[in-house]
């Protein structure tokens, strides 16, 4: 399998959960499995990520655990006969008080709160824009709507408002049982849905802190999808470890024309700022269905990996899909080619830059001096991680071995861009361990005798941000 610089999120569902499936597809690029918490109980979560870990192990490969967390639910009720097709023109009502099943004039709503923040002329987006509804009154709890566009309306189908506005909070009782999971298996990842400012992500790291009472903590993902998150992208940012552009509520709420140039401005804010960055939703979606991809799905993966995503996720595609292990070798594939065509200019990274910590500068030292060298790879011996999130945050064809000793820190280097994290139990003396490292790199065949690389760590070593020194090699 070629190297591959771009990360693959892959959700786990019905179709790729069988022990064997999991293998093949960690096999075949898989870097992030996704663990959907809007389906399922604790119990399943706990086996996935089991599954996962076992079948990490059995293919020679960490990979990294994402728990997705559903979020507030914005939905409507469920109905006597399961679905209902709206007819344009026609009069429905949404009753927060309803309790009987729905039919086609009205349905109940699990969002008790929605007739206290809509009013005459809002517009309501239902089942992922696919179903338009105008409020025409909101008598009490009742939301009297005129449907512009219809289509079929199932059971529990979400609601989004037109320009955002809906104050559902972003961590709900569910999702706060849901992180107390996700902590008992050491999820690496956690991903917030519909955060609106950095106070929702700040209330989630303290709750995953709480909930980790052995010190685990894993890195949060705000997931951008809500139109009231965009003007406050960057304090949201730079109260997360990353985000994911999600792409399916956001384009609801903001309208999908808006939705790739905020795109591009996201990557390019989360790269700005030493932060990773997540591409998702329909990026595949056409391979549920199918054996190969559309053209245009083509075109919108290699767009994300030119402008610099890290990692590019597939939801349905192998949760549900009929063709899990083909979309991940799909994807991969142009990832890989895509990268192959990006040009860049490394010294415009630095030009106008000051960068005042040891760590930092060191990393850029190396990528720098790796570039101009022609050396066959980066090496950053890491505790933390941070030194190797640094050096992915620049595009540059020299591919970066991070080395550490710690599991955690491991998987959770998995999602950074063009960074290969390989565990290895090094010295605490500094030549021990330097020379242990291209043993190391001999060994697994990354470079070879008269190869140069560049290598960083910290004197003393196994400090976290200690990392002081930069050594350029020849491989004896």
């Amino acid at each position: 399998m070629p190297r591959r610089a771009t990360k693959i999120v892959a959700t786990l569902g019905p179709a790729s959960s069988s022990p064997a499936m999991l293998e093949q597809m960690i096999r075949a690029g898989v870097n992030v499995v996704r663990l959907n918490f809007s389906h399922g109980t604790a119990q399943d979560h706990i086996e996935r990520a089991r599954l996962v870990r076992e079948a990490a192990k059995r293919a020679g490969r960490e990979v990294a655990i994402m728990a997705d967390l559903q979020g507030p639910k914005i939905r409507v009720g469920k109905f006597a006969e399961g679905k209902v097709f709206l007819q344009a023109g026609q009069s429905f009502v949404l009753d927060a008080a309803r309790t009987e099943l729905g039919d086609i004039d009205a349905v109940g709503l699990d969002y008790k709160a929605l007739p206290r923040e809509v009013k005459a002329g809002d517009v309501l987006l239902l089942n992922d824009g696919l179903i338009v509804i105008v409020v025409d009154a909101v008598k009490g709890e009742a939301i009297h709507t005129t449907v512009r566009m219809g289509g079929e309306l199932s059971n529990n189908k979400g609601i989004n408002k037109q320009g955002g506005g809906l104050t559902a909070p972003a961590l709900t009782a569910k999702d706060m049982e849901d992180i107390r999971t996700a902590m008992s298996f050491h999820a690496d990842y956690v991903a917030v849905s519909f955060p609106k400012n950095a106070t929702d992500m700040e209330m989630a790291r303290q709750l995953c802190n709480v909930a980790a009472e052995d010190g685990h903590r894993p890195g949060l993902i705000a997931k951008i999808e809500r139109a009231e998150a965009i003007p406050h992208l960057e304090e949201i940012l730079l109260a997360s470890d990353g985000i994911m552009v999600a792409r399916g509520d956001l384009a609801v709420e903001v309208g999908n024309a808006v939705v790739p140039a905020l795109q591009k401005r996201m990557i390019k804010l989360a790269r700005e700022h030493d932060r990773v960055v997540i591409t998702a939703t329909q990026m595949m979606e056409s391979m549920i269905t199918n054996p190969v991809p559309t053209r245009a799905e083509v075109s919108d993966v290699a767009n994300a990996v030119l402008d610099g995503t890290d990692a590019v996720m597939l939801s349905a595609e192998t949760a549900a899909g009929k063709y899990p292990l083909e979309t991940v070798i799909e994807m991969a594939k142009i990832c890989h080619a895509a990268e192959g065509g990006d040009a860049f200019e490394l010294e415009d990274d630095f030009t106008g830059k000051t960068f005042t910590r040891i760590d930092q500068t060191i990393a850029m030292g190396a990528l720098f001096t790796a570039h101009h060298l022609g050396a066959k790879a980066i090496v950053a011996m890491t505790d933390s991680g941070s030194t190797a999130l640094w050096m992915s945050r620049h595009l540059i064809q020299v591919p970066i071995y991070a080395l550490t000793s710690k599991i955690a820190t491991q998987r959770k280097m998995t999602l950074y861009r063009n960074v290969r994290p390989l565990l290895i139990d090094t010295s605490a003396d500094r030549d021990t361990a330097l020379a242990e490292a291209e043993a190391d790199l001999k060994s697994r065949g990354i470079v070879q005798t008269g190869d140069v690389y560049a290598i960083t760590c910290g004197e003393p070593m196994g400090s976290p941000g200690g990392t002081n020194m930069l050594k350029i090699c020849r491989a004896g």
